[in-house]
């Protein structure tokens, strides 16, 4: 049988990524096609082990390496581009385009869902609104164009699995299709359980505006009596260091090695973005860290509050203010947010993924 996975594109090693490894793990011999591959040595290792990607016609156009997203009206066309006919089963990992792929007679789609496509969809109004015409009209008129040939092609897809049940919601209400859900692969094994804990708090994340890493900063300038650690980089890291005060040290990028140190000590771990899942609050309670995390988007699903951590309802300072404090009232088992982690692992994933794709394949081939 020969197998082919579409990644949306392969710029950086993030979640989606590593959700593309686990896949690649349970299939070694699948090909692999993307809009673009910008991979660095060291992530393409990581992500990809190193295989070779079929890319499309963006691959080649001027300036796609830092500014392939400036192509999107080009998206549509370039996935459909990708010759895929001569494979049995196609596995898409798609939070954009590469659910569009086209396919042919008796050949079996399956999509991991990590979201609609949020830029057309739920987050169209944040993308538009401060734009300025002519900029603004373009922009518009391409996303509609996005949001057409997002309905017309999802005949394209047998099956939906989705990485939330928030994500399984927005599928439903977005495209109104039924989907499973599969929580996405978390590497708990390497993220291991240290029970005492120093005097901090932590967040780190990608440092740009959606998740709010800003926003716990002014949070803790309110709270000088509480240190934070905030790890990370990105277009939002020399704003945030021009606020925080001298309770909060930004430590920049850091290792994996590095970064597990401090998650195996902070006191809590702190997250404020809306995600589709959130693999980092998983990886911090996998050490058996607390997550104060924002009631809303995955952390609501994967969060316990008072269990494993404690909830938020909105995203302003003072409920993060708040949310600290009712965290330092609450006692936790720092064992037991350990364990529960586990129902998140890599192994669980990879299980549960495979014996979804078997039975549809078994399905299909009693079809024909």
């Amino acid at each position: 049988m020969k197998i082919a996975i579409v990644h949306d594109w392969l710029v950086v090693n993030a979640g989606a990524e590593k959700v593309l490894r686990s896949i690649l793990d349970i299939y070694p011999k699948a090909d692999i096609f993307s809009l673009v591959d910008f991979l660095n040595s060291k992530d393409k290792e990581d992500a990809i082990s190193n295989k070779s990607v079929k890319t499309s016609f963006i691959q080649k156009l001027p300036f796609a390496k830092t500014k392939f997203r400036n192509y999107l009206p080009l998206f549509p066309k370039a996935i459909e581009s990708l010759d895929l006919s001569s494979y049995d089963l196609i596995i898409s990992s798609s939070w954009a385009v590469a659910k569009g792929i086209k396919k042919s007679p008796g050949q079996l789609h399956i999509c991991y869902c990590h979201t609609p496509i949020r830029y057309a969809w739920d987050l169209y109004d944040e993308y538009t609104s401060n734009l300025k015409n002519p900029k603004k009209f373009i922009v518009q008129k391409t996303l509609k164009y996005i949001k057409n040939w997002d309905i017309k092609s999802l005949n394209r897809v047998d099956y939906f699995i989705a990485n939330s049940k928030f994500v399984q919601q927005r599928i439903k209400k977005t495209y109104n299709k039924n989907s499973i859900v599969i929580y996405p692969p978390v590497k708990t094994d390497r993220f291991l359980l240290d029970i005492n804990k120093d005097e901090y708090y932590l967040t780190a994340s990608r440092l740009v505006p959606y998740k709010k890493t800003k926003l716990i900063v002014e949070a803790f300038n309110e709270m000088s009596d509480k240190k934070l650690l905030v790890i990370g980089t990105g277009e939002d890291f020399d704003n945030i260091k021009s606020i925080a005060k001298d309770n909060i040290i930004l430590l920049g990028f850091q290792e994996d090695k590095e970064l597990i140190k401090y998650m195996q000590k902070a006191k809590a771990f702190l997250y404020a973005a809306i995600e589709d899942f959130g693999i980092v609050p998983i990886e911090a309670m996998s050490c058996g860290t607390p997550v104060i995390a924002l009631n809303n988007g995955g952390t609501a699903e994967t969060v316990e509050d008072k269990i494993t951590g404690i909830h938020f309802d909105k995203q302003t300072k003072e409920d993060i203010i708040m949310a600290v404090k009712k965290f330092e009232d609450t006692h936790f088992d720092f064992r037991n947010i350990s364990e529960l982690s586990r129902k998140y692992s890599e192994e669980r994933f990879k299980q549960e993924f495979e014996d979804f794709v078997n039975l549809k394949l078994k399905q299909n081939i009693k079809r024909d």
